[in-house]
């Protein structure tokens, strides 16, 4: 992958970038996606951080490669840590991690003031994504739009949320299947269920055979079935 071409993942990730926004890419991965969308002219500027040594230096090489120093500042820091409080930060994209670890960037940023709410958040967790709608949800943000997309055989979701005036409950089938994917329910998303569905049914036959005192597993395991199925028999 690079600046050009990005992965499948990252180019849907751009497709929910405004024009003109001034972005902070937390966790850039060589900074490979504000470049593409600097070279698209598609943002003012961007923040690229980075909390290990390694991909901070990726990043930093390949935006002085672009010539691009003057409009992405390659920032080592913890998380949104790298975001000053004069940067006019627009949207904030976190993608590749999990969504514990999104969940724990997220908060530690309003306890230390740098979120601010008036950010439009753009997050692509790799697992987790329950959780972080939870988080999202309990923080008064509003999902205003999601995409789940294939790529190499896994699937990943992509959660696009902005701060509401208001505090928006969902239901249990929304934080699990995400409120907006829920309304479309494109092949993709079958397939992802349905694969859910024989992985849960695989892990139940390995506790079937397993020691004693797996009750309390196997339930839970076809509650998650029977939830999942439910909603895939009702498409």
């Amino acid at each position: 992958m690079d600046y050009q071409q990005l992965s499948d993942r990252l180019e849907a990730v751009a497709t929910h970038i405004q024009q003109g926004d001034f972005i902070a890419d937390i966790g850039s991965d060589h900074a490979y996606l504000p470049a593409y969308l600097m070279l698209k002219n598609q943002i003012s500027g961007a923040i690229a951080g980075e909390v290990v040594e390694g991909p901070y230096e990726s990043a930093k090489h390949l935006v002085e490669s672009l010539n691009l120093i003057d409009k992405i500042s390659v920032r080592l820091g913890d998380g949104l840590a790298v975001i000053k409080p004069t940067d006019q930060v627009t949207a904030i994209t976190i993608c590749g991690m999990g969504g514990t670890l999104i969940r724990d960037i997220l908060d530690r940023g309003i306890q230390h003031g740098v979120l601010t709410g008036k950010e439009r958040l753009i997050l692509q967790p790799n697992v987790g994504e329950k959780i972080l709608r939870q988080w999202l949800v309990s923080h008064n943000y509003q999902i205003v739009d999601e995409e789940l997309i294939e790529e190499n055989h896994k699937f990943y979701e992509i959660i696009v949320a902005e701060k509401a005036t208001e505090m928006t409950e969902l239901t249990p089938n929304e934080l699990l299947f995400g409120p907006v994917l829920l309304t479309r329910k494109n092949p993709i998303f079958a397939k992802k269920w349905q694969q859910e569905v024989r992985e849960k049914y695989r892990v139940i036959d390995q506790l079937k055979q397993a020691t004693k005192n797996q009750d309390e597993k196997l339930k839970k395991l076809q509650q998650d079935i029977q939830q999942i199925e439910e909603v895939l028999v009702n498409d």
